[in-house]
């Protein structure tokens, strides 16, 4: 029996190094953000999920299926050597252009809302592209850190750039405008990180900003959507609709709100309550002060997530965090910015708070990932 004791004391002492080497910080906030967002789905949905499904639990259950499962891919991710993650390069970003495309093959892809953005496995549908923007980031760091020097010329940089190109594509198609803006965004930070030159930097950036516009202009919906962000009560019951509930909601909350579960606006009055505009529904329900608060431990996890990334000592975890960070960072902040009406209305939901079992648990994981890096940081190891 000895042998077993001391066997389990050793794993116990190994895990309670791994816990003390890195910041602790990075998953407990990931897992008190996540429990909030099951409490606000279930708030933001329980009088639709009544009327919809006859179950006013039905997307909390779903939620709370997430936040489980993307706790143990979370502690699994955080216990992993995350300098191993440089081999993968290839078949990450292999699976994630594989996912994206099999969104479009009939029998698998679910359209929902004019969109064809999730895979149906029986029961459980996935969105690819939460994936993909991981795996574009493990491919880039990995690709970038390799050698470096590649990337300081145009030849070098472009399997980076034609990899966020092709995942870009494959988004708008969907179509997805606003994961593809999240994803452009993403690659142009990659690309400036890796160690792109400016005069390279601005030849990608220049047709980036011109093809904004274009697309807007290719699709009827989205000059719709423009004009009802520059006058939404020009179309009060349209395309303004959306954005004016967000604005009631956040205007009823005042400085305090009017407390939990008693948001007005969520009584089928705003779209995807429970999903892209949760944030209006916190808002009214705790105020401009609630808000700040919950913004604040964003912001606290972004600086863990960028001070993780500057203390890291090997150029891949250096890219790797500061692309998981910046995943995390657009994300919340373009989700911040249309609920206030402050950019044009576009479906793009706040990790770890909205409804979305693949973007949950995926960006758990991630938060797993980046604790293994600061683990690295802090002088547990360090890869070539």
């Amino acid at each position: 029996m000895a042998p077993t004791n001391r066997s389990d004391l050793a794993r116990s002492s190994r895990a309670r190094d791994v816990v003390r080497g890195g910041n602790l910080g990075i998953l407990v906030l990931t897992v008190l953000i996540a429990a909030f967002g099951v409490l606000m789905v279930y708030s933001a949905s329980n009088y639709t999920a009544q009327q919809q499904t006859g179950d006013r639990f039905f997307y909390m259950k779903k939620q709370i299926a997430g936040f489980v499962l993307g706790a143990a891919a979370m502690a699994g991710a955080s216990l992993f050597p995350y300098d191993r993650l440089k081999k993968l390069k290839w078949p990450a970003l292999a699976v994630s252009i594989v996912l994206l495309a099999l969104v479009f093959v009939p029998g698998l892809g679910v359209e929902n809302y004019g969109a064809t953005r999730w895979i149906g496995l029986g029961p459980i549908t996935i969105q690819p592209s939460e994936i993909a923007k991981y795996g574009f980031v493990l491919f880039a760091a990995a690709y970038a850190s390799e050698k470096p020097e590649r990337m300081r010329t145009f030849p070098g940089m472009l399997p980076v750039l034609g990899a966020g190109a092709a995942i870009c594509v494959l988004i708008i198609a969907e179509p997805n405008m606003s994961v593809t803006m999240c994803v452009g965004f993403l690659l142009l930070v990659m690309l400036f990180l890796g160690g792109v030159k400016a005069k390279h930097f601005l030849v990608i950036l220049i047709p980036l900003a011109a093809a904004v516009p274009v697309l807007i202009i290719a699709e009827p919906y989205r000059l719709q959507r423009l004009y009802a962000f520059l006058d939404p009560w020009q179309s009060p019951q349209g395309e303004g609709y959306q954005l004016i509930q967000s604005l009631y909601a956040l205007g009823n909350g005042g400085w305090f709100g009017t407390g939990l579960f008693r948001s007005v606006q969520k009584y089928r009055y705003l779209p995807f309550a429970e999903s892209d505009f949760i944030l209006s529904v916190i808002g009214e329900e705790f105020g401009f002060v609630g808000i700040v608060l919950l913004f604040a431990l964003f912001g606290l996890l972004i600086f863990f997530g960028v001070r993780t990334a500057a203390r890291c000592r090997d150029r891949f975890g250096f890219l790797a965090a500061s692309g998981i960070t910046a995943v995390y960072a657009i994300q919340v902040v373009l989700n911040a910015l249309v609920v206030s009406g402050a950019v044009p209305p576009t479906g793009l939901p706040l990790p770890l708070i909205s409804a979305g079992n693949t973007s949950l648990i995926i960006t758990m994981a991630s938060m797993g990932v980046l604790f293994s890096i600061s683990r690295g940081s802090r002088g547990g190891r360090s890869s070539g």
